[in-house]
């Protein structure tokens, strides 16, 4: 029998491009129930209407208030952790509702799931927790040690807490490929930010796929990572340009609030730990104790000749390349479609 089989799974912030995409794949393969937990009841509306699956349980309620999210967990075997406040310039206007969501949510989240005996929870969390410059960063990066800690701080606890990291989804709300499209067809340039910014390019359903992956494999504390292609963001535009048979115009408007040039999946540290597994990457947890003399006797490995795992050094795709890619996002050809 399939693993979800028959099972109840709560995705928080379920109605987002992430949410709704993994609603449907567990739809498809015969999950018992889904419950969405999430703030908007317009969306939560509009995908019921989507849907129309008598499997699907709405909860209309907030990350934030605990007690919601324990109403969601209760009686649930799997919790996929959506929720959040994601755009990084409104993180950088107001950082303290970046920790109430992505920070106190994410715990109210894996407490909910640890006192209910949800079996395994996995957290998503994004490249700018490593090294973090900005507001969003910094509160995911929080996040996935709450998810950590948790796994330090409870070995015997039957409910696996795990996490994955992306990058940029295609065709995600706020991606930058729909205002690219968006553009062409209105026939103005293409804005960047800085041509020589790259970016980790993946789909929705890699998305979905790494965190099926996670909540399969996952031991109490791992981060998984999907190796992925980059691009620069030049050739990005000139991917969709390509895509759609438009000279590729653009215009640069300079970087935004918080923006990084390059995007880190894992931090060399990480890299020094981390298992290949083919299309991932698994980083254990470091289940050392608060007793340090064992370490600092026993040393450390070099790390000094390792790199980082970067949009900078993984493979790169020009223009073409992009445009073969973004040919395999339904997302991208349904928009196309629809303009056409």
């Amino acid at each position: 029998m399939h693993e979800m089989t028959g099972a109840t799974v709560l995705i928080t912030g379920g109605t987002g491009s992430f949410g709704s995409t993994m609603t449907r794949a567990l739809l498809g393969e015969g999950v018992g129930q889904v419950r969405v937990l999430s703030r908007d009841e317009a969306k939560q509306d509009e995908l019921r209407r989507q849907l129309g699956d008598e499997r699907m349980r709405f909860y209309v309620g907030d990350v934030r208030d605990a007690a919601s999210v324990s109403d969601a967990a209760r009686g649930v075997d799997f919790v996929f952790h959506a929720a959040a406040l994601k755009q990084v310039p409104s993180c950088e206007f107001f950082p303290a509702q970046a920790v109430l969501t992505n920070v106190t949510g994410s715990q109210n989240v894996v407490n909910a799931a640890a006192a209910h005996g949800v079996r395994s929870v996995v957290l998503l969390s994004t490249d700018k927790a490593v090294y973090p410059i900005n507001a969003m960063g910094m509160t995911k990066a929080l996040m996935e040690k709450t998810a950590q800690a948790f796994a330090r701080n409870n070995p015997d606890s039957p409910t696996t807490v795990s996490v994955v990291r992306y990058g940029n989804v295609l065709h995600s709300r706020g991606s930058v490929v729909p205002l690219f499209l968006k553009q062409l067809g209105e026939g103005t340039p293409m804005t960047l930010t800085d041509p020589a910014m790259t970016r980790f390019l993946m789909s929705l359903q890699q998305s979905v796929d790494l965190v099926r992956y996670a909540m399969l494999h996952a031991e109490p504390g791992d981060i998984f990572v999907r190796k992925a292609p980059a691009a620069t963001v030049a050739d990005l535009a000139r991917g969709v340009a390509e895509l759609v048979g438009a000279e590729s115009r653009t215009t640069v408007i300079g970087t935004r609030h918080g923006e990084k040039l390059f995007e880190t999946l894992l931090s060399r540290e990480e890299v020094l730990r981390a298992e290949d597994h083919g299309d991932y990457f698994r980083v254990p947890l470091d289940a050392r104790s608060l007793n340090y003399e064992l370490f600092f006797e026993d040393g450390s490995r070099d790390e000094s000749r390792l790199d980082d795992y970067t949009s900078h050094n993984t493979e790169r795709l020009d223009g073409g390349g992009v445009a073969r890619l973004l040919r395999t996002v339904p997302e991208v050809m349904r928009q196309l479609e629809m303009a056409a």
